[in-house]
């Protein structure tokens, strides 16, 4: 498919322009019932919130409580219905009459009844909408006529028709676009520091993804610019649209890679109507702690392989174990005797036994006691037989204080209040914590990697010299001092299913919560670890995974997707798709990063680019002394190109402080992106850009990114496809070979 220009005809039919389109007017009145009706039903919602809440606050807990399922349901039903200054409708699909249907349905953001019930407007995620996104000349779904407005405020500006032959002749193939003027004039606009939704301008292929079923596992396979992430988040809206009973009780969940891209991605599904979707990145599931360091490679590298579960496991069998001698508790009159063997017979025992670590604590507890309580009652027999006063555990005196018989009192003693004085005994709490310790997955993990011993002890014959050396750090004073990375908290997830809780739960208050669907973006850089922490937060095995290989910068770059399905629920058989169309980068910047990623992933096709700018990127070679001057300069001219529209500056983490005070200097706004994306131009590392963009993209020092960005060559990919008008290369070192 070639890349397009302008605001060229749809495929499938005409574009009428609306200073001359006959129907123009009539729109803006069908338009305006309907923002008239969408006014009376918010109302009508008001009405019933100010009623529940003015309600007496007496009455049966049940009126309470079905007064404030009213006030949860209407209040989620305003937010529903308050779409700010989007457009309610933005499309029009015109089929066949039938039995008195007129076959003319309205789509927009959410669905809109007149007082009779009749449609006004059918909304996006429903089933008769599905030709809007899906016809084509080819298979035109039964449509007449596919209609597009353009939009400003409520007034209707522009229409652009798509007639369909009665035949489906029109077209010559499956992958034209639906509503070229309006996905061309949405492309074209100046991109903010938030990702806006694609209601509607959904092309055919995307549509498919997002209403695939909910069950299994559906993998979205997307280069740059095919609207991945978009099309994940309105999977997200269209679920909870179609499976709104189960899903809305278990929960949906988007993952993403860092907070940056939360934050850029954090309005569209409210856009949609969807608020009640958690957002989170991997590290964010991890409640116990907070990741502040970086790992060395090598060691994010052995954290992440899934030998790790393995290693742990060892490590907690480390921790239980047989006392190094025998154990004298003196208890009363009496030296009650824990040897060496019966305590590796009973860690033995426990150990063939099912259960988490912590679980199983108690069985150890109860088995060491009763040993010590046999041994006393025993003792007490022989002591009875020889005629010797048997040891009381309530004294003789107190008991006649009361007018008590201290042998009844002896007699009638229940094992439980001997089991209780027994456990009570600092010896056999010690001896406990010896054995079998109860143990959080922090203490656990900052005990084995702060101690070479037990890092040799789990790993051995598991992992290499040099793979065990990369494990250790230090041990840190307090908790809170510990420096967690990223894929530590995979470990201490791992852990906690190992160990279970050290407490039986209250209320599940510290069982991880699952859900009835999950999201991934940028999939392709979890390690195995990580991935096997997101499977256990699926409830059904009901998950959408999203990214793309050829832009893996992480430790762990997988070749294929199968290589992350293999961490990932199976309950199903797996579905792969492929997103082939680039929206986002014109055609002049593809070419340049086509080079790139036939040596970052040889055999990878690129997206094809839907439209052309007309403008070749611009390398700016530079001596080293002017560098971060002309980085400066050629971020304000770039600016200045795409006017109201964004420019991200785009290096190697390392260079950006000297980047920012290069700005400093020369008196000019910029942004970090960790604080926001909202100025003109931003700073962002390599190592976050990615699923961002941009109207314009400077991109610092490639063979310096090269060297020092992990997976160089395809972070070099992910910056140079992060613009959609500009790219500029600003560089004193000589140019890649794959850039020369």
């Amino acid at each position: 498919m070639g890349a397009l220009t302008s605001g060229a005809e749809g495929t499938a039919g005409e574009v009428v322009a609306a200073a001359v389109h006959p129907d123009l007017e009539a729109e803006q009145a069908y338009m305006d019932a309907a923002y008239e009706r969408l006014a009376e039903m918010r109302a009508g919602a008001t009405e019933r919130l100010q009623a529940a809440l003015a309600s007496t606050k007496g009455g049966t807990f049940q009126a309470r409580a079905e007064r404030d399922i009213v006030v949860v349901n209407t209040l989620r039903r305003l937010e529903q219905l308050d779409i700010g200054d989007q457009p309610l409708s933005f499309g029009r699909i015109d089929g066949i009459p039938d039995n008195g249907d007129s076959g003319v349905y309205y789509i927009g953001r959410l669905a809109v009844s007149g007082a009779d019930q009749e449609p006004l407007v059918v909304d996006w995620r429903a089933p008769v909408a599905e030709p809007f996104y899906r016809a084509t000349g080819r298979h035109p779904m039964g449509l007449r006529l596919r209609r597009h407005f353009a939009t400003e405020g409520r007034q209707v500006v522009g229409i652009e028709d798509e007639v369909f032959a009665a035949d489906g002749a029109t077209g010559d193939d499956d992958v034209e676009l639906v509503g070229t003027g309006a996905l061309l004039a949405a492309l074209e606009q100046s991109r903010s520091g938030r990702m806006r939704d694609i209601v509607a301008t959904v092309q055919r292929e995307q549509d498919e993804v997002i209403r695939a079923p909910l069950p299994g596992v559906l993998v979205v396979q997307g280069g740059p610019g095919t609207g991945k992430t978009a099309v994940a988040l309105h999977r997200a809206a269209y679920l909870l649209y179609t499976y709104r009973f189960p899903l809305e009780r278990q929960g949906v969940l988007v993952l993403g890679p860092n907070p940056v891209f939360l934050r850029y991605i954090e309005h569209v599904l409210p856009s949609l109507g969807e608020t009640g979707v958690v957002l989170s990145t991997v590290d964010g599931l991890v409640s116990d702690a907070r990741a502040r360091g970086v790992d060395a490679p090598l060691a994010a590298q052995v954290k992440g392989d899934t030998r790790m579960v393995r290693f742990l496991s060892r490590a907690v069998a480390d921790r239980q174990r047989a006392l190094p001698h025998d154990l004298d508790v003196p208890f009363g009159s009496y030296r009650l005797r824990l040897s060496a063997k019966t305590t590796a017979d009973i860690v033995s025992t426990v150990k063939r036994r099912p259960g988490t670590h912590n679980a199983r604590r108690r069985q150890v507890e109860t088995l060491v006691l009763r040993r010590l309580e046999s041994q006393y009652k025993s003792a007490v027999e022989r002591a009875t037989r020889a005629g010797l006063r048997p040891d009381a555990t309530v004294p003789d005196d107190l008991a006649a204080e009361y007018g008590l018989d201290p042998a009844e009192v002896r007699a009638n003693e229940s094992d439980d209040d001997l089991f209780e004085q027994l456990r009570a005994l600092p010896e056999v709490t010690a001896a406990l914590d010896r054995m079998w310790p109860l143990l959080t997955p922090i203490e656990l993990v900052h005990d084995l990697l702060g101690a070479p011993a037990l890092i040799a002890s789990a790993g051995r014959d598991l992992l290499s010299a040099d793979e065990l050396r990369a494990l250790h750090r230090p041990r840190s004073a307090h908790a809170d001092q510990i420096r967690w990375t990223s894929a530590d908290l995979a470990l201490l997830d791992e852990a906690s299913v190992l160990l279970g809780p050290r407490r039986r739960r209250r209320n599940g208050d510290e069982a991880p919560r699952t859900y009835g669907h999950i999201v991934v973006d940028e999939a392709q850089d979890l390690s195995p670890m990580q991935l096997r922490l997101v499977a256990r937060r699926s409830m059904s095995g009901s998950m959408t995974i999203v990214g793309d290989v050829a832009q893996a910068t992480g430790p762990w770059a997988p070749a294929r997707w199968e290589d992350v399905l293999a961490h990932l629920p199976d309950r199903r058989p797996a579905r792969v798709v492929e997103l082939s169309i680039n929206y986002r980068t014109p055609s002049e910047i593809m070419d340049v990063a086509a080079r790139v990623l036939a040596v970052a992933l040889p055999g990878a096709s690129a997206p094809n680019p839907v439209r052309s700018s007309g403008v070749s990127p611009l390398f700016v070679p530079v001596v080293a002394s002017r560098l971060y001057d002309e980085i400066v300069s050629r971020a304000r001219e770039l600016s200045q190109a795409v006017g109201n529209g964004t420019v991200a500056v785009i290096s190697p983490s390392s260079m950006l402080p000297d980047i920012s005070a290069a700005f400093d200097r020369a008196g000019v706004a910029y942004g970090q992106a960790n604080d926001s994306l909202d100025a003109a131009i931003t700073l962002v590392a390599v190592e976050v850009v990615k699923g961002l963009e941009f109207d314009g993209a400077l991109v610092v020092e490639p063979a310096r990114l090269l060297r020092e960005a992990h997976q160089g060559d395809r972070a070099l990919f992910v910056a140079l496809t992060r613009p959609t008008k500009r790219l500029t290369v600003v560089h004193a070192e000589p140019l890649p070979a794959v850039l020369a």
